[in-house]
């Protein structure tokens, strides 16, 4: 029987690598967990661990076509999030941050539920201030191969603040910057992951530039906190910076990995993709200010949880 206290728990992309992460969380409170995802980007085997949990769903779907559930909050973190992923089919990317969150936004609105959109630091496109607060506006380039990706996320911060406005829908939108752990996808093309499994494999370390463009690393653990922070908190909307704000450049995160891996693998240099930012580190004051958070796990502790990991998979 269902307790006054626990409440029925919508996460879309429930199956990725933050999704899975935050279904774990979320059942661990006690509450009803419906786990959505359309496993184009995202592994099954993320949520094994979860699926005999009777407080526990899965559907496999699209959302870009409605869902109709009974629930009380919803998390949308639908849409594939590696440059590898979202370019294989850009258009479908679009739609899933568009239609998704239009059919996401009219479920929220007809059961009266919060909602928590899972936006990203891709919205500042190539900045030209660092570190990026939330009232940078941005640098996008809207033709590029980048855009389906940058756009979309633009596109729905902007209809969640419709339907706040227009329809008083309690939303709560967390502009997400680069996460690393457990459970990230192999061959997403993502920094961390790459490095990690070249260095595991021995093959070359592939930077592309000179190594000199910075990012900012979270690690996971830390990430779903703040989630559950944000959508707990009242009488906010965002948007708000997730993110770790001590910068490293690429060449200084290579390094690193290779020397937590005792690799013997060699660093070789290529172009660099159009649109790649040189620099990319959040401005996390008001996250500080309104739900009393700030990353507490190093980037040494957490790239050995997330070496540990990837051995796992590879040997």
């Amino acid at each position: 029987m269902k307790s006054l206290n626990q409440k029925s728990i919508l996460v879309t992309g429930g199956s990725g690598f933050i999704g899975s992460h935050l279904c774990e969380n979320l059942l661990s409170s006690g509450n009803n967990v419906i786990c959505v995802d359309n496993l184009f980007s995202s592994n099954k085997n993320n949520i094994n661990s979860l699926i005999n949990n009777k407080n526990f769903e899965f559907y496999r779907h699209d959302i870009t076509f409605p869902l109709y559930l009974e629930v009380n909050q919803i998390f949308n973190f639908a849409c594939p999030a590696s440059p590898i992923h979202y370019q294989y089919d850009p258009v479908q990317t679009l739609k899933t941050s568009i239609h998704g969150s239009i059919n996401m936004l009219g479920l929220a609105k007809r059961t009266n539920s919060k909602i928590f959109q899972a936006s990203t630091s891709e919205v500042y496109g190539d900045p030209e201030i660092s570190p990026q607060s939330e009232s940078y506006t941005g640098k996008v380039n809207t033709l590029g191969p980048r855009a389906c990706y940058d756009e979309g996320k633009r596109a729905a911060e902007t209809l969640f603040f419709d339907y706040y406005r227009q329809h008083k829908l309690d939303i709560r939108i967390a502009r997400i910057f680069n996460t690393y752990g457990p459970r990230m996808h192999p061959n997403d093309g993502r920094v961390v992951s790459n490095f990690i499994c070249q260095a595991i494999k021995g093959d070359d370390i592939t930077i592309y530039g000179n190594g000199n463009q910075t990012r900012s690393f979270c690690y996971i653990d830390d990430l779903i906190e703040s989630i559950v922070k944000i959508m707990n908190t009242p009488n906010i909307t965002g948007p708000i910076n997730i993110g770790n704000p001590q910068e490293i450049t690429i060449i200084e995160l290579a390094k690193k990995i290779l020397d937590l891996t005792n690799s013997k693998s060699n660093i070789i240099f290529k172009k660099l993709p159009e649109d790649d930012p040189k620099v990319r580190c959040p401005d996390i004051s008001l996250a500080k200010k309104i739900i009393d958070w700030e990353p507490k796990i190093t980037l040494d502790e957490g790239l050995t949880k997330t070496i540990k990991y990837f051995r796992s998979l590879l040997n």
